[in-house]
Order: structure tokens, then sequence, then C-alpha cells
């Protein structure tokens, strides 16, 4: 059974995102290949995946080891998030399908009743499923994906606290919705806008631990690389 090289740059991105591997930590081929029981063959072109995405550096005479963004480059993903999640959502009211409609508002529902219910680890967990459909619902691929990969390296970068008001964050969330759903860009665009620029201030830089690699807990899904 080969395990697919999209599995195992899954699994170590998500190890760096979570603090496995610390910032500046050494990847070697061989201990990868070794903590998801793999060969070093898709661990191999799992680095080269990461390397593009600004994940991992590799340096000369060193290898590959994870990358250490500085504090600007860390601003500069909020920043950027900024004009793409308003980009996104402007197209979604042009592309969005009913399927995605359905999605984006069960996921508003169920933010509110949560958020009245102060159950804020279940919101962190709804409001990365909101953004990330209503980024599929733009119908174009790369904005979608360049959202993806952004998610995943302000995660990495940041902790996010939670808004002192949840039930109001969701009803911006709400908002934008029913803006995707009248088929109105610009307000859509705006109100997205507005929600990514109150939420820079819940923002904190992460401030990585030295010298110490945690267990990874992370298990590589090998279901579809079964024949």
């Amino acid at each position: 059974m080969r395990i697919p090289a999209h599995s195992v740059c899954t699994a170590i991105r998500d190890d760096i995102v979570t603090g496995v591997f610390e910032r500046g930590s050494r990847l070697t081929e061989e201990q990868l290949a070794r903590r998801y029981g793999v060969s070093r063959v898709p661990v191999r072109e799992a680095l080269r995946t990461l390397e593009s995405e600004g994940f991992v550096l590799t340096r000369r005479h060193a290898g590959a080891h994870v990358a250490e963004p500085t504090e600007q480059e860390a601003a500069d993903l909020l920043d950027m998030r900024a004009l793409l999640e308003p980009l996104g959502a402007a197209r979604a009211a042009q592309w969005r399908t009913d399927a995605h409609l359905k999605v984006l508002r069960g996921l508003v529902r169920l933010g509110q009743e949560r958020a009245r219910r102060g159950q804020g680890e279940d919101l962190r967990s709804l409001g990365g499923w909101f953004h990330e459909t209503l980024a599929q619902a733009s119908g174009s691929p790369p904005l979608t994906a360049l959202l993806t990969q952004l998610r995943h390296k302000i995660a990495w970068m940041y902790a996010v606290e939670q808004p002192e008001r949840p039930v109001e964050a969701w009803a911006e969330h709400g908002a934008i919705v029913d803006a995707v759903a009248r088929g109105d860009a610009e307000r859509a665009r705006a109100l997205t806008a507005l929600h990514a620029e109150r939420s820079m201030s819940l923002h904190r830089l992460k401030r990585p631990d030295r010298g110490r690699v945690r267990v990874s807990q992370h298990v590589v899904n090998t279901a579809s690389a079964r024949n």
C-alpha cells in the first residue's frame, strides 16, 4: 500500500500548525517517515509542497527545517486575508449554489445557538467551516486554495480569542449570508471586510517554545491509499 503524498503533507502541516514541530526545528525524511509510518518517497514530495506553501525552508547543507516567519510576515497574513475574504464573499454572491447557501445558513443557525450557550470551542470550529464554505462558494478554486492556505498559516502563527459578544459576531455572519443569497456582491464584500477588520484585534501572536518536539497524535489517513 502506497500512502499518497497529499495525506503525508496534511499530517506534517497539521503538526507544524499545532506546534508538534516548533518553528526552526529540523525535519528529516527518516524522522518523518518513521513518525507517520510511511516510506521516504511521499515524505520527500510532501516537504516540497510544504516548502512551496511557506511552512518549510530547505537550507543548503542543513536540510529541511520548519520555517520561522517574522512578525511582519505574520502581520501580512492578516492583511492578505482582509483583502481576499471580501473578494471571496463578493464572488460567492455571484456564483454560490443552493447547496452552499443551505450549508452556510445551517452553520449560522448552529453558531448563533452555540454563542447563546457560551460554547466557545464549538464556535471556533463552526467559524472555520463557515469561512471555508464561503470561500468554496466563490466558484474560484485558486482563490479558495489561497484562503485555505492563509487560514492554516494564521492558525500556525496566532492564538485567536473569542469575541466579547459572540452572538453579535454570528449576526455578522448571518448578514453576510443574506447578502450572498440576494446576489448583492458589494454588500457581501463590505460586510466581510468589516467582519475581518473587527476580528484582527482578537489575534495574539504565538511565541514558540524552543528546543522541543511534542509527540504527535496525528494519524495519516490511509483510506484513499487502499486498492
